[in-house]
């Protein structure tokens, strides 16, 4: 397989590394001048965020003209609400909850012209995971696939920070089990490290269904809010491996710095850095093929 060009591989933001109080045109227009190709929207276990699933076809032909005015596009909506609402939870009104967050997701993106929904690679987040969460969790995936699959609208799974979905490995037996081209994998690179398992290998067993990269860097005791560079995630040799594997698709920068004064800033330093990163990776992996 020829080395992807790495021109082709879009670099986008997820919006909570952007200033919380600009409106959405100027959020989308901040990403493009800060150098980005692309937004994630966020539908996390707030109740201020899971309201936009709800917005009237005003509001989001709003949205739309505001990705058309400033050549920034949305591709991507990460659906962490389903740590709160999880598909495999004990609560069939909880379950029922999450179905329905799933199903307004997926209208949202046909009505936006969003084209990727990352939804939990977890059966349950804040409860006790076991065979019948397990269970619960593939039959309430098994209809949210329905749905996309009938929307042309494409579900990756996260690995998450549990025990049986930290790893690709396993969450592959999920994308095996469906077997739908509407079903693959969000691979967070940070988690994998955070995790503990080898990212390049991890890597290797998801060869061929990686829709997107999550991008952020961790250390063993912390997940979140560790600055580019100081965690222990392997970038280099994690570009090297997505080059050398023939990944093409979006990757997707994720901070959590929309509340500090100089958010603006870091979005900026760590797009340079991942960017750096990326060359150096596509570099050794050219040097590999060689």
């Amino acid at each position: 397989m020829p080395l992807p060009n790495l021109d082709c591989i879009p670099l986008g933001i997820y919006e909570k590394a952007l200033p919380q109080n600009l409106s959405w045109p100027e959020r989308l227009e901040t990403a493009r001048q800060l150098g980005y190709e692309h937004v994630e929207l966020s539908i996390d276990e707030t109740d201020e965020r899971i309201a936009r699933l709800d917005w009237e076809p005003k509001k989001r032909a709003d949205l739309r003209q505001a990705m058309l005015d400033t050549g920034m596009p949305i591709r991507s909506m990460c659906v962490s609400a389903h740590r709160r609402f999880p598909l495999g939870s004990a609560s069939e009104a909880v379950r029922q909850t999450g179905l329905d967050i799933l199903k307004k997701a997926i209208d949202f993106a046909v009505d936006t012209g969003l084209r990727l929904i990352m939804t939990a690679g977890a059966d349950v987040y804040y409860e006790d995971s076991h065979e019948e969460s397990r269970a619960r969790f593939l039959e309430g995936l098994e209809r949210g696939l329905e749905w996309a699959s009938a929307a042309g609208v494409m579900l990756a799974l996260e690995n998450w920070d549990v025990p049986l979905y930290g790893s690709l490995r396993k969450m592959m037996e999920v994308v095996r089990h469906f077997h739908s081209p509407w079903l693959q994998l969000y691979v967070d690179i940070g988690n994998l490290a955070f995790m503990g398992h080898d990212v390049v290998l991890e890597l290797e067993a998801a060869r061929g269904h990686i829709a997107a990269v999550h991008i952020k860097d961790t250390k063993p005791c912390q997940l979140r809010y560790v600055a580019l560079g100081r965690g222990t995630v392997p970038f280099v040799p994690a570009f090297a491996k997505l080059a050398e594997i023939g990944f093409y698709g979006p990757m997707v920068l994720e901070l959590w710095t929309e509340n500090e004064p100089d958010a603006l800033q870091t979005a900026a330093e760590a797009g340079h850095l991942v960017r750096h990163w990326m060359q150096q990776g596509w570099e050794v992996c050219r040097q590999q093929l060689q």
